[in-house]
């Protein structure tokens, strides 16, 4: 029964290795939830195999995707189900899967936050009901605003804080920060505080932002990871902690202007697009920062 499931999600696909699917990912593009490194790491770390499927017409692939069994690789379902649930976190990643703009591959794969830009790339996707929250370019943020932001960096600075790069710190000092922070901001543990260190060195090439201090001590801090493809430049912001204590400076919002503003400064000296996750539209902080754009499940 099972294989004649398998055999009809994979009607059309034919199965290829890791090289093949990374080509066709520097090919096509993708985001940081389907980067062949980020992909084959994590999947390592779970002890989970990834099969990987390529829709090819005409001897030319047009398509490829990372699977576990009858979900797309990576899923917190399989994780789940597997007795893995929050081995590991990217939120809830907007997935960009390589294809050709005209593909019209199958995709019969589970899988949820299918960036729009699968739409003619794949068929058998569906709107789903939530949406997902993608930072405004600079100019739509309003003067105000924008000022707001700035004067609220420099009240910071001027009470002696400071603004170091993530790349200042090992994996492990950046996990501690970051759970930590994270505990202090939500009163819980963040999602994969036990393997955070491991999996931060696993992802540390892609990992970009900074980490603001007060009096020595780290007050904000956010997972920000950002991959580059051909077309465009996926960031995916996972989550982040600040230390409620120091509330008055706003370290949370100032942390977002700068990771924002550098990411879009990055992206831009490229001359390619940006597409910067803060994940599910859910809370109210991000529509200060976001648009709501709408995504896809399979």
């Amino acid at each position: 029964m099972l294989n004649r499931f398998q055999g009809w999600r994979e009607r059309g696909w034919a199965v290829v290795d890791a090289a093949t699917y990374a080509e066709t990912w520097q090919r096509y593009g993708g985001s940081v939830a389907t980067h062949p490194q980020v992909i084959e790491r994590l999947a390592k770390l779970a002890d989970i195999p990834v099969r990987y499927l390529a829709w090819t017409q005409n001897g030319d692939i047009k398509a490829a995707i990372p699977t576990w069994g009858r979900d797309l690789a990576l899923s917190k379902d399989v994780l789940k189900r597997r007795g893995k649930k929050g081995l590991f976190d990217l939120g809830n990643a907007e997935i960009i899967l390589p294809a050709a703009p005209d593909a019209q591959a199958a995709l019969r794969h589970r899988g949820r936050y299918l960036s729009a830009l699968n739409e003619g790339r794949f068929t058998g996707i569906r709107l789903q009901t939530e949406q997902l929250a993608m930072a405004r370019t600079p100019e739509e943020l309003s003067k105000k605003f924008r000022y707001n932001q700035r004067r609220e960096l420099r009240l910071l600075e001027e009470a002696g804080g400071v603004v170091r790069p993530v790349s200042e710190f090992s994996s492990a000092e950046l996990a501690a920060m970051y759970c930590d922070l994270f505990q202090r901001r939500w009163g819980f543990a963040a999602t994969g505080a036990a393997r955070m260190a491991e999996v931060i060195e696993l992802l540390r090439e892609w990992l970009i932002g900074s980490v603001i201090f007060l009096n020595d001590a780290p007050i904000a801090i956010q997972l920000v990871y950002r991959v580059e493809t051909p077309q465009w430049i996926s960031v995916e912001y996972v989550n982040g902690g600040v230390d409620p204590q120091t509330r008055e400076f706003s370290p949370g919002s100032v942390l977002s202007f700068l990771n924002t503003q550098s990411a879009w400064e990055h992206a831009r000296a490229q001359d390619k697009p940006l597409r910067f996750s803060f994940g599910r539209a859910d809370r109210e902080y991000k529509d200060r920062w976001c648009n709501p754009v709408p995504v896809f499940t399979v």
